[in-house]
């Protein structure tokens, strides 16, 4: 727990609105610019955080986006119905649900709320941790959703073991610095495939092999692999399952291009594949769950596991963040300060 709030939060945590990043519809970045907004009121079960940073990854930009299509059904047909995008944050405690009974007012937090690009964001008592100690409140908004996914794909679908080859495909973005790290803290060797701007980075995370993708083919044959986490290519199941061990498991996380209306093609298949060979290949839909962020605080603060936080953008330049992570220049993550 922190220092009580100031005057000046109090003041600010009572107003009725706030300064936000909105989209009125779906589009390019050019459809983000800074508005004022009503302050989100809190259930019993919820807290308002007053934001201080919070963290952007491919996940927002599906929304901003409106793509793929089923994104549309989800959460608006023309326009998304919550207009403030953002879902990882860090900030303070300012208020508390009838309810709540992990948090207090001055605890300062992280986790997944949704309309984060804002000065305040509620968020469910269950989808926040404790910061961890150590980090900074921008590096901490660096890992919810992109720690958490990794996690998942690599213990819940993964079901990694110590002693196993593990190839990480994508490795130096978001999900995929920290999917290396969490790796190599199981147990593993790990071989990360990126681009060769990238190798250093990925070899610094603790890959103890680096591919470029544009020149090194992961799936040639001469090296096989336990388990492959495929965060954002787009390579064939004949592909993965070559590069696999005859019992290997390969986890689909995403993968841009993969079809216009669900963008789950290659997951589906896999699934349906999977009952008919030896290996095991298998999709992840992650969930947002507070016990894989104590876990994450735990790894954080032993010093296995470090957030690559590439740079930060004032809430004014979110488009420019936006921007940035399109053209595949983020290193790890990139978070939006308040």
């Amino acid at each position: 727990m922190t220092d009580s709030p100031t005057a000046a939060d109090i003041h600010a945590s009572t107003t009725e609105t706030m300064r936000a990043v909105v989209q009125d519809g779906y589009g390019t970045a050019d459809v983000l610019r800074v508005a004022r907004v009503p302050r989100p009121t809190i259930r019993d079960r919820e807290v308002l955080v007053r934001v201080h940073a919070a963290g952007l990854d491919r996940g927002t930009w599906h929304v901003m986006a409106g793509y793929p299509y089923a994104v549309r059904l989800a959460l608006g047909l023309r326009r998304p119905r919550q207009p403030v995008p953002g879902h990882d944050v860090a900030g303070t405690v300012v208020a508390v649900g009838a309810d709540v009974t992990r948090f207090a007012v001055g605890d300062e937090v992280f986790g997944m709320a949704s309309g984060s690009f804002a000065e305040y964001a509620a968020a469910r008592e269950d989808k926040l941790a404790l910061k961890p100690a150590g980090l900074s409140l921008a590096q901490a908004a660096a890992v919810p959703v992109s720690g958490g996914t990794a996690l998942q794909a690599l213990h819940d679908a993964g079901r990694v073991e110590a002693g196993q080859q593990v190839l990480v495909i994508a490795a130096s973005g978001g999900v995929g610095t920290f999917a290396v790290q969490l790796a190599r803290a199981a147990g593993a060797t790990v071989t990360g495939v990126c681009s060769a701007a990238k190798t250093e980075l990925v070899s610094g995370l603790g890959a103890e092999q680096v591919l470029d993708y544009a020149r090194d083919d992961f799936a040639d044959g001469t090296r096989h692999w336990d388990l492959i986490v495929d965060i954002g290519g787009n390579p064939s199941l004949a592909r993965l399952r070559r590069a696999l061990t005859p019992t290997g498991t390969a986890v689909i996380v995403g993968g841009e291009g993969a079809g216009s209306l669900t963008g789950l093609g290659r997951q589906l298949r896999a699934v349906l594949v999977s009952p008919f060979v030896r290996q095991r290949l298998t999709m992840l839909a992650a969930r947002e769950r507070a016990t894989d962020l104590e876990r994450l605080r735990e790894l954080i603060e032993a010093g296995s596991v470090t957030p690559s936080l590439d740079r930060t953008y004032p809430l004014e330049e979110a488009a420019e963040a936006m921007r940035h992570l399109v053209a595949g220049d983020v290193r790890g993550k990139v978070a939006i300060t308040v």
